[in-house]
């Protein structure tokens, strides 16, 4: 077996505090300078944001695309969007649906047929992304298109 010296130092609390330093220099400690340049700001996010713009995946719970629009959406109040797209939605309904009774009018005027239309126009009306031409489709005028 060999033997092992062991040597201890012991130190007086005032000899302590002159011998060992007890400051925290070297442990995440910043000046200010790199406290500043490490602070993302809004500039630098959109810089990131950037440069990142096609490495971000576009759907997902977080992270990616998706989740920015959704969590923006919500601070924004984009539901007040909605509700404007909406109301110029039921807008282009209404004037198809005028500009269909004008076509039907036009076509009585000129061949003195009558195109019943009520039942189908009612069913037609509440979706406001078909177009016209859908509408004569539908109801069997098909004829009328080049109108």
């Amino acid at each position: 077996m060999n033997k092992v010296d062991v040597k201890k130092t012991v130190f007086s609390k005032p000899q302590y505090i002159k011998t060992i330093n007890t400051t925290f220099n070297e442990l995440g400690v910043t000046n200010l300078s790199e406290d500043i340049e490490s602070t993302v700001t809004v500039e630098k996010f959109f810089e990131f944001y950037d440069e990142l713009f096609y490495e971000i995946p576009t759907t997902g719970i977080n992270n990616s695309h998706e989740y920015l629009i959704k969590t923006s959406g919500e601070y924004i109040n984009y539901d007040q969007e909605s509700e404007i797209i909406q109301a110029l939605q039921d807008e282009i309904t209404s004037l198809r649906q005028e500009n269909l009774e004008l076509q039907i009018r036009t076509v009585k005027a000129e061949t003195g047929e009558d195109i019943p239309l009520t039942a189908s126009l009612d069913v037609n009306i509440a979706n406001s992304n078909e177009s016209t031409t859908d509408v004569l489709n539908s109801i069997g005028a098909s004829d009328l298109n080049g109108i």
